[in-house]
Formats: C-alpha cells, structure tokens, sequence
C-alpha cells in the first residue's frame, strides 16, 4: 500500500509546482493600484504656447518626491523645477520653465500609491506642434526587474508562511493537543514562522529599490532604508517583525511547557495559548489589512476589519489542512492522527469556509463595484478563478468528511478488537503458567527421594577426595578465577554493544510493522488521499489570492475607463473639467479631424462649454457648422440642444450651459465640414 502512495505524491506534487509556476510566470509585475485619471495638458494634446505648469490626478492618494514628477524637453533635458505641489493627495502639479521652446514634450511619473504599491507610466504633449523626440516613453515601468521579481517571491513566501504558522498552531491547539509533542509538526509550524519572519526582512530591505530606481545596489543603501522606514508600508513590516518576536515565544511556549503538561493540566494552559496565539495572529493580519487595498477606497473602516477575518480564516483552513496532511504522512507510527483530531478540524475548516464566503463576498462587491467587473478586468477573471477553486476545495473536502466518518466507526472495532486480543494473549500466559507450577513440584519430589538414597556414600567419598587435592584445587581455582574474570568483562563490552543493536533492530522493525497496520487501513488510506488533494489545490489559491492582491482592483480599473482613459493613460484635467477627444469623418475631402470638448467645472449648475476642432495633424480649422447635444438616457433627460458660438479658428465656445442633475450624459456633436458632408459622435461622461 505505501509503495502506490509515494508515486502518486510525486506526481501530484509536480503537477502543483507546475500550476503553481504558470501563474507565477503569468502574474508579472504588480499592476498600478492608483490609475491616472486626468492630466494637463492631455495626453497626446497640442497647445498653443507652453503651459506654466503640468498637472496629474489619480484615482487614490498618492505619495511623492522630487523626481516622481519629471517633464522632459525633445533632447531629454530636464524643464521642472522638480518640486511637485500636491492638491489633497490625488492632484500634483510641478512648475515648468518659462520661455520653452516648440516641440514634443515627455511627461514621466512614478509614485506609490496608498495601498502601497509603485505606479509609473509617461505620455506626451506638443507645443506649436509635434517634432522629434530622443526620449523614449516605452518600458516605463515601476516593480519590475530582477527586484520586482525578488519582492514578488517575498510577497508569496510571506504568506505561505502565515497560513503554515497561524494555522499549524490553530491545528495543534484545537483539534490535537497531543501533536504539540510529535516532531513532523514541530518543524511545520517551526517552518513558518522562520519563512514568514525571512520574507518579512527581505521585503523590508528590497522596499526601497522596489517603489524607486530598481536597482540592487539600493537594496543595501541605509539611507533609503530610513526613508522606507518612514512610510506605511516600511511601518508595517516592522510591526510585523515585533509580532514574530511575540510568535517566537508562544511557539516555545506550545512545544516546551505546554507538551510537558498531562491531559488534565493542558486544559489549563489551552485557553491562555489560544487568547495569546490569537492576539498575535490577529496583528500578523493587520500589518497587510493596514497598507495594503482594505486600507484605501469604499468603507476603509470596515474593510480592513473584514480583511483581517479573511486572511485568519484563509490560514486556519489551508495551513491546518498541510498540518493534517504533514501529519498522516510523516507522523510516528506510534503516535497517528487520531479520528477525533480529524473530526475536530473538519468542524473548524466548514467554520473557516463560512467566514471566507461572507468576507469574501464583501470584499468583491468593494473591489469590482459591477458584474461586468468579472469579465471585463483581470481581477475579476482572477477573482472568479478563486471562486472556482474554493468550490472544488469544498467538494473535495466533502470526501475527506466521508472518509472520517467511517474512520471513526472503524476506530471503536479496531480498540475491541486490540483489547481481545489482549486478553487472549493474558489467559495463555496464565496457563503456561499453571502448567509449569504443576511440573515444577512433581519433579522437585522425585528428585529429593534420589538424593536421599545417594547423599550418605557420595558424602563419604567426597571427604577423602578433599583433602588430598585441597592445595591443588586452591591454587588451580585462583587462575581460573582471574581468567574468569577478563572473559566475563570481554564478554560484557560485546554484549552491551550487541544488546543495543538489537534493541534498534526491534525498535525498527516495530516501527515499520505499526507503519504497515496504519497505511493497511483502507479508511485512513483514503482519507489521506482526499487530504493530499485538498492540500494541492490549497497551493494553488494561495498563489492565485497573492497575485490579486498585486493586482488592480476592478473597480480602480473600470473607474479609469469611464474617465475614457486606462490606467496609464488620462483625460480630464486637474481642475475638474471634462475633456472629450471625439475623431469624425464625414468622408469628403479634408472631413477627418478631431472634435475636443471641454466642459468647467462638469457638475450640477451653469457650465462653461469650449468646442476645438482640429485636423489629424493637430492645426486648428473652420467648418461650416457644429451642435452640441446633452442626453442622460437613465433618467429620459434630453438631448438639451447646446449652439456654442464661434470664436477664432476652430474654437466655439457657450456659456452658462446647464446641467440639470449629475451623472452618466452622453455628449452628442453633429460636425458638417460641406453642404451634405456630416456626421454626428457621441461620447459619455460623468457630470457632478
């Protein structure tokens, strides 16, 4: 029987690393969690006369320094003054040079977004009009390289080893207090608390090259460490190291006094253990629910209590479930996982099941916002990818809860069984015994009567025997007696030495038979299979859960989108106006072009509208006509007709524009560039 289990752990081991390195290789760099929303100037956009300054808005807050912000003339030379002024935490501006020349300019950024995670990206604008540029906007790119890659391990290995600590511990104290002796379990848990409290160090010395230049000769810079110190997520890390001290000692604490203890006397030490262990394991979980996407966005206050639930019950399950699988396959023959342990932890893991859907489905409402999230953007893909495998983690779990069910029917049987065979084994002894009693005194009577008839004569001899060989005897018993002596302490030496061989032989030999009963049994066979396959699929949602946490929400996403921008890209202004980029073509002669709208300040009330019409080259030129339309179809609103009047070439503009509510408008421009050539576009936004 154990000969078929080995191959099949192999295999299925393979086949986890396998899936386990396909989303790794697929999960690349963290996404930016802060999407850039709006710029001026536009990306793209072609002005007039150099702006006095540039201006970004984020989806969230956003932290910088000097060089986060960095506005780049056709050469490559630097035109900032390099202090960039934030306006509430999303909106940051920096100061160009005066007098700058015509050309395309290159805007870079590269900040750290309040969920901690880097974001970068660049674009471009023109002055006069579009010219050559030796600056090359590709490849930017914040967390990546070998440092981005090194940080990701640290992320994964981080928490792995949470779920191994909090739930091996969780494993040991509610379900099977005897464990705390068994040494599988011992180094299990031992493990992850050293993984976790490694990975911890490792990301706190990569922080500062991985939100910044990227490189590793940052990793050792101690400056750069002061500053990462300083931040959110350089604070939880240290805490989360002060924690680990705390962790240190309730493990000690578990496998030294409380393993000593009897039955009775653990009872004691358990409730002090679990409020302890609990507290630690609660503080573990806030340092991530405390910088990382709970902290930032919709319900900030409830979220991160939520998260913390989340990541304990996602530890308790899978971590107690590897502890369970640790112990059925490399624990003691003498000392099995027994079927009340099993029971137990199957009633904490349905437990643990119930509290990841009810956070779980919070947490995805939070961070999708609409169930076209769960399509349309990588997190919801990867979202539902969970969903489907916390569903077949369950199912398989429903066979593992068959196979202890009939385990602990068997367990009873077994016990009689064992005590009969006891009792069998004590009445042969008792017999043999009897037996030999029974002999013993026949024998010793006839024996007396013989020697009673041949004592008197032999007695007699005996005397004159004596006394002629008396010195000899006495000088030949005085060698043998030494001699006696160096065999029996030669013979001693050998003899403890193969005493002990034989002890380990039998030991051995005991252990690998108590081994082959165990692995015979057909219950615990399966229900070790069922947990090897629970504990598979495990592996892969952790994997799958860390890269969503390094992904960006769908709702930061799609929130993007409806600006008409993605993430690395924007379209509104800083100043709360909205901006519309439409291209047209009536199909005539010079009917390509561009239609900008600009409307301040886009909320309820009177709103100044601008209308720039431009050919795909960027020059502004006249056309014979153009109207404007605003329609919010949710509330059966409009169109409200908008005639702007003309101003210079390709410029209209109309003041006091109403907006009767906020919302979704749509923004509808009929263009006619001839006396039949015409065409109308449409653009949504939102208002207010």
């Amino acid at each position: 029987m154990t000969q078929t289990i080995a191959p099949r752990v192999r295999t299925l081991v393979l086949l986890l690393l396998a899936a386990a390195c396909a989303l790794l290789a697929g999960a690349g760099p963290a996404s930016a969690h802060a999407a850039l929303t709006g710029s001026d100037p536009r990306e793209g956009a072609v002005v007039d006369k150099a702006p006095a300054q540039v201006s970004l808005t984020f989806s969230e807050s956003v932290s910088m320094d000097d060089d986060s912000l960095r506005v780049l003339d056709p050469k490559g030379k630097r035109v900032d003054d390099g202090k960039p002024s934030g306006t509430g935490g999303t909106a940051y501006s920096v100061k160009l040079h005066a007098g700058l020349p015509d050309g395309t300019y290159t805007v870079t950024y590269q900040v750290v977004s309040a969920d901690s995670h880097p974001v970068s990206g660049a674009y471009t604008f023109s002055v006069g009009a579009p010219s050559e540029t030796s600056v090359t906007v590709s490849g930017q790119g914040a967390g990546g390289g070998f440092v981005g890659g090194l940080y990701g391990v640290g992320r994964y290995v981080s928490y792995a080893g949470f779920a191994v600590l909090v739930g091996g511990a969780a494993f040991v104290l509610a379900c099977w207090p005897r464990g705390s002796g068994v040494r599988v379990v011992q180094r299990f848990v031992v493990s992850g608390w050293l993984s976790l409290t490694a990975a911890t160090l490792l990301l706190l010395l990569l922080r500062g090259s991985y939100t910044g230049s990227g490189k590793v000769a940052d990793v050792f810079d101690l400056g750069l460490l002061g500053d990462v110190l300083q931040t959110k997520a350089g604070a939880a890390l240290v805490s989360r190291l002060l924690l680990l001290a705390a962790a240190a000692l309730f493990i000690a604490v578990l496998f030294g006094a409380y393993d000593k203890r009897e039955d009775e006397e653990k009872r004691d030490l358990t409730f002090g253990l679990a409020v302890g262990g609990s507290v630690v394991a609660v503080g573990l979980a806030a340092t991530w629910a405390m910088s990382e996407h709970a902290s930032v966005g919709l319900q900030a206050g409830l979220a991160m209590p939520v998260d913390v639930v989340h990541l304990i019950a996602v530890a308790t399950w899978l971590g107690g479930l590897t502890a369970l699988l640790v112990a059925l396959y490399r624990g003691p023959a003498d000392t099995p996982v027994p079927a009340l342990a099993v029971s137990r932890f199957s009633r904490v893991a349905f437990g643990s099941v119930i509290a990841l859907v009810v956070t779980g489905t919070y947490q995805s409402w939070r961070q999708l916002g609409s169930w076209t999230a769960f399509t349309d953007t990588r997190y919801g893909q990867l979202l539902l990818v969970k969903i489907g495998l916390v569903a077949v983690l369950v199912g398989v779990a429903y066979f593992s809860r068959r196979w202890t069910a009939q385990l602990a029917e068997a367990t009873p049987a077994a016990a009689g069984a064992a005590a009969a065979r006891r009792e069998e084994k004590g009445a042969g002894k008792a017999s043999t015994k009897a037996s030999g009693n029974a002999s013993s005194k026949t024998g010793a009577k006839a024996s007396a009567n013989a020697s009673a008839k041949t004592g008197t004569k032999a007695s007699g001899n005996a005397k004159v025997a004596e006394k002629e060989s008396g010195t000899t005897k006495r000088s030949g018993t005085a060698k043998e007696s030494g001699a006696a002596k160096e065999s029996v302490a030669a013979k001693g030496t050998g003899g403890s030495q193969r005493a002990a061989q034989l002890a380990r032989q039998r030991a051995a030999v005991d252990a690998a038979r108590q081994k082959r009963q165990r692995d015979a049994d057909p219950n615990r066979f399966g229900l070790r299979r069922s947990v090897l396959a629970e504990a598979g699929i495990a592996v892969v949602l952790l994997v799958v859960t860390t890269v969503l946490t390094q992904t960006e929400p769908g709702r930061t996403e799609e929130e993007a989108k409806a600006a008409g921008t993605s993430s690395a890209g924007s379209s509104a202004p800083a100043t709360g106006a909205v901006t519309l980029d439409m291209p047209f073509d009536t199909g005539s002669q010079n009917g390509k072009g561009v239609v900008r709208v600009e409307l301040d300040p886009a909320r309820v009330g009177a709103n100044d509208l601008h209308l720039y019409v431009e050919r795909p080259d960027g020059t502004a030129f006249d056309i014979p006509e153009v109207k404007v339309a605003l329609t919010q179809k949710a509330k059966n609103i409009g169109p409200l007709p908008v005639a702007p009047d003309h101003i210079t070439t390709g410029h209209w503009s109309a003041s006091g524009v109403q907006i009767p509510m906020a919302g979704d408008w749509e923004v509808s421009v009929t263009v006619r560039t001839s006396d039949i050539d015409q065409v109308t576009i449409s653009k949504n936004t939102q208002i207010g």
